[in-house]
């Protein structure tokens, strides 16, 4: 366009001057050539300025990092900056319970002790000493001698748990019941124990082995009450004794005991022991050792839900996000835990599965997990109990990878554990617990929650569509004044062999739609109504048909205002007319008033364009945003000095008040404009396209042709890093070029053109 531009300048003057009206080159009038030359150069360049949006890759860097800098306030601390946006488009969130969706506050409110369900704590008198002193003992002795209960902070407070809250939880039971733990692991140090068979979520189970005083071993257990209860074969009766717990008697106790605590919301942990007496057993097989125990007592441990987790749950549901509960706890526990949070519902059809039975739905015959069947488990299926780290890696990808529905799922997983590494890289995005959290997972990670609390999650949804939406407001703004200033430049110069809006005032308004612009919109904060609407999806083009329906609608509204002030201004307002006017003419009020009025349309367009889904109220929230007010009405402030005070080098004269009141008055014209366009249906503009879509199925297929045994979550991974790598080599490239050559650049062709239009003998 621009080189067209020239051509067509040059070709335009030559074919004037030394054909039409037979002008013969005269050797004293070669510097004047030359300077028209120079000037159609200046417009050429200056249209090739306007023309590419350079300030694209400013506005997005400008709105993810004002956004990472907000989401720290939210407790979301981000470590890859692509992750804020990808939020923004989430259809699904795969949480742990504890700690995120509870408040990872253990305590145990319920026992069940020597054939006697206690449902509130008993007093240490009700059991005989044997008993008592192999509670204590089973508890104090078989936990992390990190996890403690120390004082609280302030009088008045709560103890301090630390370490493993389960078995802070089970320490505070040892204390409720008058008993010291530490007392006894003065007693036992922890380099006198004798092998230690630490917590896996393969077996759900701790054991501790010590030696007897008086010869032999004795193995404290515990772990998940109905997996122990398994390998119990006796259990202690009220008075200490030892008696047979046969099959029937541990259905009972789970259909009686463990079911109606589980129904509550409880964890039940069941703590066993045995005694080797005779021989020392082969301790590394492990399935031979965890066998014939007797169960001491199941207890109830309650972690209650974090109040303010069910109304974040609606608000997902709002958003047309699935949040699914993946946890290791009892299917009965995680029911009523997910009720209690509103991811279940009373009369809702969905599914709440156990990890083997998940698997045993998704594998077939040769243990290998089939899509098909785990498409038709998934899109139902709320929440996973007694679920392992493979269980929750194999969710995940077989959610990225389904392609059933509408659009491809876009999902987020949050994880504490080593174990969840894997879930946490194959994730959409990736959420690791900043306080429960370990090294691994956090750098498995995209995002770290700093609270470890599920609201901070849906605050990063609505921070991810802010900046989208930050992205599409600058977008639709930055091509309308392409769109104008080009066309207006072209036909202008095509036309009138001269640029209406001269290079200096078209770089001031590239300024304008480039820097300044990319700063007010790009840092517009999030609101609720974010929250309101369903995700765009993988595939959503970058410009809506809405945009471009305010793009056009826009552009038409200024192209008409321009080119009727450029053919009629001087009749309209009975001034002087600025078309083909001499080389070194003094700037006229003409073409000052054509200047003024294409920047102050813009500046009103710019508030127009804070809203971008046909909203009618487009000054909702603009106090809000400081930096918003403080563009326009600096803009507005600097305008008035260029076209006051900035004379010739900005090709401006002073206006009269009533000249600046019409300039001003056609300027508003804009916001009503805009009201005019949001009333008229975007669904009858069957004619306008969307543009920017993403890469089909068909395309990721097809690039991935030759690859062996790769999954479509794969192709996408590796679609995106390319296309990312690519955003940040273009973002680098064209910041560089224009926001430190390209700003120069401007400085020089400002000095340039004023000189050109200050200077007469510049040559």
């Amino acid at each position: 366009m621009s080189a067209l531009t020239v051509v067509i300048l040059i070709l335009y003057f030559v074919v004037d001057n030394f054909v039409v009206q037979r002008r013969a080159w005269l050797p004293e009038c070669t510097p004047v050539y030359i300077q028209y030359f120079v000037k159609f150069f200046i417009i050429g360049i200056t249209v090739l300025v306007v023309a590419v949006p350079e300030g694209l890759p400013l506005a997005v860097t400008i709105s993810l990092a004002y956004s990472v800098k907000k989401m720290m306030k939210d407790n979301n601390l981000v470590r890859h900056l692509d992750a804020c946006e990808t939020m923004g488009n989430a259809t699904a969130i795969c949480s742990d319970k504890t700690g995120t969706l509870t408040m990872n506050r253990m305590t145990v409110v319920q026992a069940y002790v020597g054939n006697t369900h206690y449902r509130q704590i008993p007093s240490p008198d009700v059991f005989p000493p044997k008993v008592l002193d192999l509670i204590v003992n089973g508890i104090s002795i078989n936990s992390a001698y990190t996890s403690k209960i120390l004082p609280p902070e302030k009088e008045g407070g709560l103890p301090r748990q630390v370490g493993n809250k389960t078995e802070c939880a089970l320490l505070g039971f040892v204390t409720d019941l008058k008993q010291d733990y530490q007392a006894v692991r003065n007693e036992i140090p922890e380099e006198t124990l004798f092998k230690v068979y630490t917590f896996n979520s393969v077996r759900k189970s701790m054991s501790t082995v010590i030696r007897k005083p008086e010869g032999g071993f004795r193995m404290f257990s515990k772990g998940a009450s109905e997996i122990m209860l398994r390998k119990c074969n006796r259990i202690l009766d009220k008075e200490g004794e030892t008696i047979p717990f046969k099959s029937e008697d541990r259905d009972d106790m789970v259909r009686n005991v463990i079911e109606p605590m589980a129904s509550e919301g409880l964890r039940t942990i069941c703590i066993a022991y045995r005694d080797f007496d005779d021989t020392e057993p082969m301790w590394d097989n492990e399935n031979e050792i965890l066998t014939e125990l007797t169960c001491i007592m199941v207890v109830g441990i309650e972690d209650p839900v974090r109040p303010e987790v069910p109304d974040a749950i609606r608000k997902c549901k709002r958003a047309g996000i699935t949040v699914r509960m993946v946890t290791g706890d009892n299917v009965n526990t995680a029911r009523a835990i997910a009720t209690k949070c509103g991811i279940l519902t009373p009369g809702d059809n969905l599914l709440c599965l156990e990890g083997k039975e998940f698997n045993r739905l998704i594998r077939n015959e040769k243990g290998a997990v089939e899509q098909e069947k785990l498409d038709k488990v998934w899109p139902k299926l709320r929440v996973l109990a007694r679920s392992s780290p493979t269980d929750k890696h194999t969710l995940v990808k077989g959610i990225i990878d389904s392609t059933v529905g509408e659009q491809r799922q876009v999902v987020a997983v949050t994880g504490d554990g080593t174990n969840d590494g894997p879930a946490l890289k194959k994730a959409d995005v990736g959420f690791a617990m900043g306080i429960a959290g370990t090294d691994v997972a956090k750098e498995a990670s995209d995002i770290i929650l700093t609270d470890d609390n599920f609201t901070s999650i849906v605050k990063a949804v609505m921070w991810g569509r802010n900046v989208y939406d930050s992205i599409s407001k600058f977008l639709q703004f930055q091509l309308t004044v392409n769109v104008v200033a080009v066309i207006v430049a072209f036909t202008g110069a095509c036309i009138t062999q001269d640029s209406p809006l001269k290079a200096v005032q078209m770089l001031w308004v590239n300024l304008i739609m480039d820097t300044f612009a990319s700063l007010a919109l790009a840092t517009e904060p999030p609101t609720d109504s974010l929250l309101r609407r369903h995700p765009y999806g993988r595939n959503k083009p970058l410009i809506s048909r809405t945009m471009m329906k305010n793009i056009l609608g826009h552009a038409v509204y200024q192209l008409t205002v321009v080119f009727v002030l450029v053919f009629a201004g001087e009749q309209l307002f009975d001034i002087d007319s600025g078309r083909k006017a001499p080389l070194h003419a003094p700037p006229s009020q003409h073409y000052t008033i054509v200047f003024n009025t294409f920047v102050l349309m813009q500046l009103f367009n710019e508030i127009n364009c804070r809203k971008i889904h046909g909203e009618k109220n487009v000054f909702a929230g603009i106090y809000h945003n400081a930096i918003f007010c403080s563009v326009v009405l600096g803009t507005f402030f600097c305008q008035i000095v260029i076209v006051e005070f900035g004379g010739k080098p900005f090709s401006c004269t002073s206006l009269t008040l009533e000249q600046w009141l019409w300039c001003l008055f056609i300027g508003i014209g804009e916001l009503l404009w805009g009201q005019v366009i949001s009333a008229i249906p975007t669904e009858s503009l069957k004619f306008l396209k969307e543009v920017g879509h993403g890469a089909d199925e068909e395309e990721i297929t097809k690039d991935a042709e030759g690859m062996e045994e790769i999954d479509l979550a794969e192709m996408e991974l590796r679609r995106g890093q390319i296309l990312w790598f690519r955003g940040l080599h273009r973002i680098q490239t064209q910041r560089s070029q224009s926001l430190v050559t390209g700003f120069l650049d401007q400085v020089s062709l400002l000095v340039i053109a004023s000189s050109h239009k200050a200077g007469q003998g510049f040559f």
